[in-house]
């Protein structure tokens, strides 16, 4: 917002120039005293103006080098080039206007997920009986700001409004829109009791449900604080690049002098300062960041920081951790053994139902796995007999390290261990398991009704996305994970990486990390080791890449230079470890990240090197009395838009 209005107050104030230039222009002839006082109240208001600015950006850490732009201004006045100081005055406030327009355009992709937020939410007022989903009448809630929704409040989500907060769905069924969190395109339906998460927009008819986080605590919060952290940080070498135009001011006063002493005229030395403009440094470098942060917001990507685009483009060294991120979130059900080795016709779908129906309320690890393919039995159950009844479980009970047991649609239902579920019943009705493969087996009023077999499986682009990383140049890529060996090589088998590190501790993984630090980096081309030394970015460190679901990886990514945690946008966040965040839950994000790191940094170096030489060139041709005063203040705007418009060719997807 505050942008906005710092763009809206400079248009005001580049239309008072240029009908101050109008009247000056007609009164110059008979009136010239008059016109060359009202450049002078108009350089006067500028000044003060320009000081103001100067002052609030060392305050906030800024190098303040519009120190050039005032001695310009009093230059020409000194030499009485009026129309000079006109058109210095224009380029001043025109060129806040085009760096504010920039920076809008730059934060664009940023810009959206802050103004999709919730503001609202309809609170009911008066609790509905137990086991009543009927919608209360608008008269019995009241609209209030999300900040005051209290836990466990009853709160109506109308059609196309954003859920307020994460909460419980309390009406039977509701359709989200969840691609503002995670990109997912396709609306997703959930049913009773599913967990809602705030940010997501209500595609379907008006729904019920009930707060359990505050808005402060919520998903969508969560998301917007690294937004606004990314939003306020400054990479270092766009800090760097900052530093670097006081250096570029002296030399600009140096050439000024040089001209003015050589010549022996001092309005040489306005021609030359009139076209010293820092601005590739000062504008273009974190307008392209700024672009690079909303072209990753839009593949999926949030980062913390700025430097993470510095890091990510220079990586050298990427670790994956295995389960979660080279393979699904959880073990998928990859298929159904009967005891009778099948030959006995069983609905298969409706045994995978009702298990995923009680499953749903377990928290053992295997347990999500049955409950979505429990939840996919139930759409293909649906799909066949046309209607929308909805598998739900009571009276569960959970044995811990044992399984789980509920009533589904009139039956006892018990799934887990062998010996929890068979009553007596042996398991050795079915063949061995894969040394990949884990079971739950599942009984049916007492009788042993399946074994389900699950393993865990590798995301169906992993092995494109090794491949797309190795075609960028990173060849160092490893696998580190807590599982056994034999399990952890098949996984890096399917998706192709040779080094795998299995049975570590978080500790290990981290003394890993920490040890492949210290290796030599990649080499690069020389040109980028010439820039980067420029900049004064260093370029003798490997940079390490750690990916991991953010579950049980803080320790890990912290010790990275890049921690990389990869969600769904249902889950939390991020890791508070993690410097990245993959919102979308998809691998590819990660080889398109690098791709759009290294292309902002390319584009940033190459803004700011056209944009200095364009200025150094035409500082050199006003010394030599090539550019009259008034051409070369107008030049030196060309080259600002020049090099800012280059900056913003880091929001084009070209890859």
């Amino acid at each position: 917002m505050s942008r906005i209005l710092g763009f809206a107050k400079k248009v005001p104030m580049l239309w008072v120039v240029l009908v101050c230039g109008l009247v000056m222009g007609l009164l110059w002839h008979p009136y010239r005293q008059a016109a060359q006082w009202l450049v002078a109240v108009l350089v006067a208001v500028s000044l003060v103006d320009t000081l103001k600015g100067m002052i609030d950006d060392v305050r906030q850490g800024h190098v303040g080098v519009d120190i050039l732009a005032v001695v310009a201004i009093l230059s020409t006045l000194a030499v009485q080039q009026y129309w000079a100081s006109w058109a210095v005055v224009l380029m001043l406030y025109s060129g806040d206007a085009i760096e504010q327009y920039a920076g809008n355009k730059a934060q664009n992709n940023l810009t959206v997920l802050v103004q999709a937020a919730p503001q609202v939410a309809h609170v009911v007022q008066a609790e509905l009986p137990e086991g009543e989903h009927a919608l209360p009448k608008e008269s019995d809630w009241s609209t209030v700001d999300v900040d005051k929704v209290r836990l466990n409040d009853l709160l109506v989500v109308k059609p196309g409004e954003t859920v307020p907060v994460d909460g419980e769905l309390i009406s039977p069924t509701a359709t989200l829109d969840m691609s503002t969190i995670n990109g997912e395109p396709m609306p997703r339906r959930l049913y009773q009791d599913a967990q809602v998460m705030s940010g997501a927009v209500n595609g379907s008819g008006t729904f019920l449900m009930r707060a359990r986080q505050l808005a402060r605590d919520s998903q969508y919060q969560r998301i917007l604080s690294l937004v606004r952290s990314a939003q306020n940080s400054r990479a270092a070498v766009v800090r760097t690049a900052d530093l670097m135009a006081v250096p570029f001011t002296v030399v600009a006063f140096i050439i000024a002098c040089v001209a003015w002493i050589i010549s022996g005229v001092p309005t040489r030395f306005a021609q030359v300062l009139v076209l010293a403009t820092p601005c590739p440094l000062l504008i273009a470098a974190p307008v392209a960041y700024m672009a690079g942060t909303g072209r990753l917001a839009k593949a999926g990507l949030l980062i913390k920081t700025q430097d993470v685009i510095e890091n990510l483009g220079r990586v050298s060294h990427i670790f994956f951790d295995k389960t979660g991120t080279l393979t699904v979130k959880r073990p998928q059900v990859s298929k159904i053994d009967l005891p009778d080795g099948g030959k006995q016709k069983v609905d298969t779908d409706r045994i995978l139902a009702m298990a995923g129906a009680v499953e749903s309320y377990s928290v053992h690890i295997l347990a999500n796995g049955i409950a979505e393919a429990g939840a996919a039995a139930q759409e293909r159950l649906r799909a066949q007999s046309k209607g929308e009844t909805h598998l739900h479980a009571r009276e569960v009970r959970e044995d811990s390290g044992n399984g789980v047991q509920g009533q589904v649609d009139g039956h006892q239902v018990k799934v887990g261990r062998a010996q929890f579920v068979a009553d007596g019943h042996s398991s050795d009705l079915f063949g061995p398991l894969a040394p990949d493969e884990m079971a739950s087996y599942v009984s049916i009023d007492g009788v042993l009704a399946a074994r389900v077999v699950m393993k865990d499986v590798p995301r169906s682009d992993a092995a494109q996305t090794i491949t797309q990383l190795r075609e960028l140049g990173i060849t160092r890529l490893s696998m580190v994970t807590g599982d056994k060996e034999d399990s952890a090589r098949i996984i890096a088998d399917q998706v192709g990486i040779t080094d795998v590190h299995a049975g570590l501790f978080p500790e290990d993984k981290a003394n890993l990390i920490a040890k492949a630090s210290r290796e030599e980096p990649n080499r690069q081309p020389f040109w980028d080791i010439w820039l980067s030394k420029f900049l004064g970015e260093s370029v003798t460190k490997s940079i390490t890449l750690m990916v991991g679901d953010g579950v049980n990886d803080a320790p890990v990514l912290a010790a990275a230079d890049v921690g990389m945690a990869i969600t769904d946008g249902t889950t939390t966040a991020a890791s508070e470890s993690a410097q990245a965040v993959i919102m979308n839950d998809d691998i590819a994000c990660l080889s398109r990240s690098i791709t759009i790191a290294r292309r902002t940094k390319r584009v940033m170096l190459q803004a700011v090197m056209l944009g200095l030489t364009l200025a150094t060139v035409g500082m050199l041709c006003a010394a030599f009395d090539l550019i009259p005063v008034v051409v070369g203040a107008f030049t030196q705007e060309a080259i600002d838009v020049v090099s800012i418009l280059w900056a913003l060719t880091a929001l084009i997807d070209r890859d």
